[in-house]
């Protein structure tokens, strides 16, 4: 066996969003181990300029390279928009790395809608990600963008399945940006947290899409192609690093990997 095969997975994203895409990691391919990094001191990235991103990103990866990853994940939307070509020209050699946008990208070109409409942090919206993406592998596909600031920093707060989220929800998909579409993409990986509100909206009738288990089946198949699949004869502990503690934070993970301990650390790595 490789001896990197048993060595972990590295994800990382600005909050809690990222364990959307881990816990899909961890339903398809239970053999193999994470190391999640959650930079809590610096969220939300989407309203952050494109160099801070692109600087938090690289502290992170250094650490994720550091904890021994063999593939690390940007599980965030705003830093995939916008560190994503930057990381992996600088860290290609060393690791391989996997974004969140692209596998969306070519999933939804699969479906040939007209109409597609994409919710995201301003970051991800104003950085046209999508739209090259859709032009270069869809170019029968209208896509219609709407930046949803408001939606991280109330799902970091706790705020889901409530009047509160309803409102802001109800009003962002209301905007007549998004009138007539046939799928909804949700540019960033908070958002599957308030997913059942967001289909509720649309009365179930149009496809919310989802990143998190169309990254996770295009992760396996990377580490497949590069013979990196941990088949089960080492297992090694999950461990998840955050910058900042935040009681929500632990909440959120102790939902997801249930019935797991939850090695849950601080490291300040800015300093």
């Amino acid at each position: 066996m490789n001896s990197l095969n048993n060595k972990p997975v590295g994800v990382f994203d600005s909050g809690v969003g990222g364990l959307t895409v881990a816990h899909a990691i961890k339903q398809i391919m239970p053999d193999e181990s994470l190391v999640y990094f959650g930079d809590t001191a610096h969220l939300p990235y989407g309203d952050k300029s494109e160099g801070a991103i692109i600087n938090y990103s690289r502290k992170i990866t250094d650490f994720l390279i550091g904890h021994g990853a063999k593939l690390i994940l940007i599980a965030c939307n705003s830093a995939s928009a916008s560190a994503y070509s930057v990381l992996k020209n600088e860290y290609g050699e060393q690791v391989l790395l996997l974004d969140v946008i692209s596998p969306v990208i070519d999933y939804v070109a699969t479906k040939k809608y007209s109409r597609v409409g994409v919710i995201g942090t301003k970051r991800t919206i104003t950085s046209g990600t999508y739209e090259m993406g859709f032009k270069e592998k869809s170019r029968g596909t209208e896509l219609v963008s709407l930046a949803t600031p408001l939606l991280v920093p109330m799902i970091e707060e706790g705020f889901i399945f409530d009047d509160i989220s309803n409102a802001i929800i109800r009003t962002y998909l209301s905007d007549k940006k998004l009138e007539g579409i046939q799928a909804l993409v949700l540019g960033c990986t908070h958002y599957p947290l308030i997913r059942n509100q967001i289909s509720k909206f649309y009365n179930f009738d149009i496809e919310v899409v989802d990143s998190a288990r169309i990254v996770a089946l295009e992760l396996k198949e990377m580490l497949g192609k590069n013979k990196l699949l941990n088949k089960g004869e080492i297992k090694t502990e999950d461990k998840f690093f955050v910058s900042d503690y935040t009681t929500y934070f632990e909440k959120i993970a102790r939902m997801f990997f249930e019935g797991g301990d939850i090695n849950l650390e601080v490291a300040d790595i800015w300093n």
